[in-house]
């Protein structure tokens, strides 16, 4: 499947004039630019509009059409890069914390890399509070520009932290185990459809970046600087040029969205 990825076009998207090596300056630097690069969002679900998973579909979107997508989109497309420039990669499913009163069902897809004796995190499709580079698994604190990052172990599972306010919060945790890609399948199915999900609820635009990270649910909107926080309420007449200026998202003209009631 990997094979089958246009590597140009998807280098060209995220910024990048050529080949990385495979190797941890190469990994950065990839990862770097895909989160920066391709946005966060669920405009497909809201417009009531299925979300596939396949490679052809992933780049007719993503890379093509200049959308962005949301977990299960990002890092599907990110493993084909990686397994194409001949990274040792694997995908991992957990559970988001971040927010949650209750357990939530195993609905993240996120990637662990071996390079150089060690295991690395990837994860290009965490929005607003997600990584912009790896994280090392061995449990130190490691800043990312304005924010700082860390992955615990509890038990057999691994949490990834942010840290904020002086204090640690769980973003999501997970078994560091290969899934496979009917396990997705069954978890975007869930996520996309189900009349629970918070993707069914909420509109949202996340896009992340070294100095700011942009995040957009329903007409709230806020800009992050490490915890620094401003936000406003958007009008509805400004939400389509949000998404298109603020976002870089290709948004059709006269798009409705459920969240919204259209």
């Amino acid at each position: 499947m990997s094979a089958d990825l246009d590597l140009g076009a998807y280098l060209r998207r995220i910024g990048l004039g050529s080949r990385p090596a495979a190797d941890l300056a190469g990994l950065r630097s990839l990862h770097l630019a895909h989160a920066t690069s391709i946005p966060f969002e669920n405009l497909d679900i809201q417009m009531g509009l299925p979300i596939r998973l396949d490679l052809a579909s992933l780049q007719a979107k993503l890379i093509q059409r200049h959308r962005g997508g949301y977990c299960f989109e990002h890092n599907t497309l990110f493993l084909a890069a990686l397994k194409v420039l001949g990274f040792d990669a694997i995908p991992c499913e957990a559970r988001v914390r971040l927010g949650a009163m209750e357990v939530l069902p195993r609905t993240h897809m996120l990637l662990l890399v071996r390079l150089e004796g060690a295991t690395w995190l990837c994860d290009v499709g965490f929005g607003g509070e997600g990584l912009l580079h790896p994280v090392r698994m061995d449990g130190e604190a490691h800043g990312q520009f304005l924010n700082t990052y860390r992955l615990s172990e509890e038990g057999g599972l691994r949490v990834l932290q942010s840290h904020h306010h002086g204090a640690w919060e769980d973003l999501y945790a997970f078994v560091p185990e290969a899934r496979l890609p009917i396990d997705f399948e069954l978890a975007n199915h869930y996520t996309s459809t189900h009349p629970e999900s918070r993707f069914l609820k909420t509109l949202t635009a996340q896009l992340p970046g070294p100095e700011v990270r942009r995040i957009l649910r329903n007409r709230a909107y806020a800009e992050l600087r490490g915890d620094q926080a401003e936000g406003r309420e958007v009008a509805p007449e400004e939400l389509i040029p949000l998404l298109r200026e603020a976002f870089r998202i290709e948004v059709p003209e006269g798009a409705k969205f459920r969240a919204f009631g259209d």
